[in-house]
């Protein structure tokens, strides 16, 4: 089959590789739909990613399709069925997982390859966190579950109350996410803060209430002030994973609000915390990383329910061979999600 290989910073091959084959408890899906996530593009550009993966791999993490062959002693599911599978599972028995906190399990079973013609699903993912799509759903939406998964997670961990002011920082796929699940089932009033204006619209249309091109402010903090009373936004989310930007969240946030640092940073970066600010203000700052099963499912369901036009992320369609200029278009923010057809 054809499929994409990461072997190092911003080195990306497609190549002919062995379909793969189930082995016990597996199934192997023909991918329908992978879609282009901002995850893949920060380990594109930095060769690697600290839990995920290590080049060279098969590479990408968000796909839909249909099962094409089941391993031994695999039940519930039958060829032909059409599936979406987390690009994780938790081990269910360690530590973590006996306090439900899924996310943090040092065993987590991680899977890549989406962009390829066919994905072999490991056996605890098949247990824990394979799916079945709706009939009437599409691939390219179903394929979003995973990010829309660690995006519910990430705000049922932000201490959001209806009314409350949130502001975004970040315009990609997963603060366009945010916006849209803060807005429409938390009843938030949104800020939305990016670099690109095409973005801001679609963020607009998500439910923000005002959106802000960075570029144009010279003080992010006083102009959140300024929206909210002087005080500054009771909840905020860190969407770009950029440091300098972690800590111009921390800056917005009034006393006794929940920053919510979700963008994930550099390896061996580190920020700098004004501790009276963080004592005195009482501040909660969360670090939230990926998602859970419970999370998993909910994500497909908002999905399917089809009351937040998620499509408006979908950029464009793209075939498998261009999937290189895919990633340069990304890096140069031309497109949000490209769904790569196989």
């Amino acid at each position: 089959m054809l499929a994409a290989l990461l072997y190092g910073q911003e080195d990306l091959r497609l190549e002919s590789v062995a379909d793969p084959t189930p082995g016990k408890g597996e199934v192997v899906i023909l991918v329908g739909c992978a879609t282009t996530c901002g995850t893949d593009l920060k380990v594109w550009r930095r060769g690697g990613h600290a839990k995920m993966l290590k080049p060279p791999t098969l590479f990408g993490h968000e796909a839909a399709g249909r099962i094409v062959a089941n391993g031994a002693g695999v039940t519930g599911w039958k060829i032909g069925d059409r599936v979406v599978a987390n690009n994780s599972a938790p081990c269910m028995k360690c530590f973590f997982c006996q306090r439900q906190e899924y996310s943090l399990c040092p065993n987590l079973t991680w899977n890549n390859g989406t962009f390829a013609e066919y994905l072999k699903i490991p056996a605890a993912i098949v247990q824990h966190n394979l799916l079945p799509i709706p009939e009437d759903l599409p691939d390219e939406l179903a394929a979003m579950t995973e990010p829309l998964a660690c995006v519910l997670h990430g705000v049922a961990r932000s201490n959001v109350k209806a009314g409350d002011k949130v502001v975004v920082l970040g315009d990609g796929a997963i603060g366009l996410m945010f916006v849209a699940k803060l807005a429409y089932d938390c009843a938030a009033e949104v800020f939305l803060l990016g670099g690109n204006d095409t973005r801001l619209e679609i963020g607009k249309k998500l439910g923000a209430v005002k959106t802000f091109n960075y570029r144009q402010i010279a003080d992010i903090p006083s102009l959140v002030k300024e929206l909210t009373d002087g005080w500054g936004a009771d909840v905020v989310i860190e969407a770009t994973g950029v440091p300098s930007v972690w800590e111009s969240a921390i800056a917005c946030a009034r006393p006794g609000a929940t920053v919510n640092l979700f963008g994930g940073c550099p390896r061996d970066t580190t920020i700098t915390v004004n501790t009276e600010q963080l004592h005195y203000s009482e501040l909660t700052l969360k670090g939230v990383f990926h998602n859970t099963p419970k999370f998993v499912r909910e994500a497909l369901s908002l999905i399917a329910s089809r009351k937040i036009p998620f499509e408006l992320l979908i950029s464009e369609q793209r075939p498998l061979k261009d999937l290189e200029q895919v990633f340069c278009d990304m890096k140069a923010r031309k497109v949000i999600k490209v769904a790569m057809i196989p």
